[in-house]
This record gives structure tokens, C-alpha cells and sequence, in this order.
């Protein structure tokens, strides 16, 4: 597996490539990952496949210095210094916030999408707290402020959970990405840069009739964080096109011991499924 990094304007953008196949497939990894989370593909896979898993701004190793600002225009004039990515068709996987990453850039490009996999993904759905915090400037100031004096929050975060106002695995998940000063800024910074990464679900959803697009959606049945009737609703008036899956699994469904579950829904297209 090669480490290789992209220069774009005064950020490097860090991506793994491995696999030697024709077919180039394009990763997105979730928050807090890094391309790593996709390398044990690479023995299940065959021969076909190239794949190119990128480092998200804010995560693994690359250095994002373009403020905290990173959209899909962005995103193009990276891929763009990928080799054969201007001239042939891609396939798009991407998991949870990779997820929103990859229906983004899906909606730009669908015409050189040849399917797409969405893992448990983000971008189904507005979720409210996170467009409090990122669409509006009061609720970013106070975010700001909270992940720098998180105390007020862990109290408010334990009444609602004794109240039962939020379930114990949310609980838990947020209680992880706050319980450090150093994981409360890369909140902020990651959550704050990806706030203009916005696919419009209508648009898409036209695009995938238009141009035939098979898009898979693999969701975990013990998930409580992105839960499959999300993605059936995102179905409705696509079902030529779109297959969902739910797999045995929490929230974590990119793993290699989901393998045998995944892999015919990563590398085939629904009618050969």
C-alpha cells in the first residue's frame, strides 16, 4: 500500500493507494478515521479495482491550512491531481461522514459515477444540533464556546440522558468525542470545516434516475446513530436504482469481519447481486 500526499494551495492532502486493477474506486472514510479504515479491502477485492482512500481534512495525516473551510470545489481540484481520475468513470464508497463526501461529490460529477456504496452515511438527513452549531452564527459561537468550556454541556448531557431524552449509545458517542480538550477542537475544526459539504437529496436522487446510477446502502441493525429508516425514506421514488442492507452490526459496519456481508454490495452492481 503506497502513502502518498496531493498539494493543493497551502494544505497537503495525505491518501493511501493499493491495488493495481483498471477500475478506480474512490474512499471516504468516517469521522475521526483515516484512510487506513479501508486497507483490508485490498484482500478481498480481486484484481480489478484501484483504490484511493483519502485523508479528510482534520484527519490522519493530512495538514489542512485553508481556514476552517473545506468544499466540494475543493474536493474536485484535489481529485483532480489523481492519476486517471479526469478520464475515466470512478466508483464512490464512503462511510458515514465520507458518506455526506461522497454524495456531494456524486452530485457534481454523476455522469462519471459508475455506482456508489454509502455506508451508514451522513447527509440523509439535517440533523439538528449539527445545523444549530454550523449553519447559524449564534449557534457556532456558542459551540465554540462549549468546546472550550464543555462543563455546562456534560451536566445538561447526563439530565437528558437519566430523563431518557436521548439513548445510551448517543450518549456514549458524544461523551467520547468531548471527554478531551484536544477531541473537543478537532469537533469544532472538522465539524465547522465540513459545514458547506451540503448535498441537496433532490438533486441527487434526479441524477441517479437520469443517469441510471446503482447506489447501495449498507446501515447496521444496532446502529443508533444513523439509523436504516433514514436511508428507506432517501429510496422512496428510486428503487429501480437503490439497494439497502442491513447487516448485523452497530454503527461500525467498515470492518473486515463484516466482509462476507459487505463485499458483494462494495464491488457489483444490484442486478448482479
Amino acid at each position: 500500500m503506497d502513502k502518498l500526499f496531493i498539494r493543493y494551495k497551502d494544505s497537503r492532502i495525505h491518501y493511501r493507494l493499493f491495488g493495481a486493477g483498471s477500475k478506480i474506486v474512490l474512499c471516504f472514510h468516517g469521522y475521526g478515521q483515516d484512510a487506513d479504515s479501508f486497507s483490508f479491502l485490498e484482500k478481498y477485492a480481486g484484481t480489478g479495482y484501484r483504490f484511493y482512500a483519502i485523508d479528510l481534512p482534520f484527519h490522519g495525516k493530512s495538514e489542512w491550512n485553508q481556514d476552517l473551510n473545506f468544499n466540494t470545489a475543493d474536493l474536485l481540484a484535489i481529485l483532480e491531481e489523481i492519476p486517471g481520475f479526469k478520464s475515466q468513470q470512478i466508483i464512490l464508497i464512503g462511510y458515514s461522514l465520507g458518506g455526506r463526501v461522497a454524495l456531494s461529490l456524486y452530485e457534481n460529477i454523476p455522469e462519471r459515477t459508475e455506482r456508489m456504496t454509502l455506508l451508514a452515511p451522513d447527509g440523509l438527513k439535517v440533523n439538528l444540533w449539527y445545523w444549530l452549531t454550523t449553519q447559524t452564527t449564534p449557534g457556532n459561537k456558542l459551540f465554540r464556546f462549549t468546546m472550550k468550556y464543555p462543563g455546562w454541556f456534560f451536566t445538561f448531557l447526563k439530565t437528558i440522558n437519566k430523563l431518557g431524552m436521548v439513548n445510551s449509545s448517543v450518549f456514549k458517542f458524544v461523551n467520547y468525542y468531548i471527554g478531551r480538550a484536544e477531541a473537543r477542537s478537532q469537533l469544532y475544526n472538522r465539524w465547522t470545516a465540513f459545514r458547506k459539504l451540503k448535498p441537496s437529496l433532490k438533486n441527487i436522487k434526479s441524477e441517479i434516475r437520469q443517469y441510471k446510477t446503482p447506489v447501495q446502502l449498507i446501515y447496521g441493525k444496532y446502529d443508533r446513530i444513523i439509523l436504516p429508516v433514514i436511508g428507506r425514506k432517501f429510496q422512496k421514488g428510486i428503487e429501480n436504482y437503490c439497494t439497502l442492507r442491513v447487516i448485523n452490526s452497530g454503527h461500525q459496519v467498515l470492518r473486515e469481519n463484516y466482509i462476507k456481508e459487505i463485499l458483494p454490495f462494495l464491488l457489483t452492481t444490484p442486478g448482479n447481486n
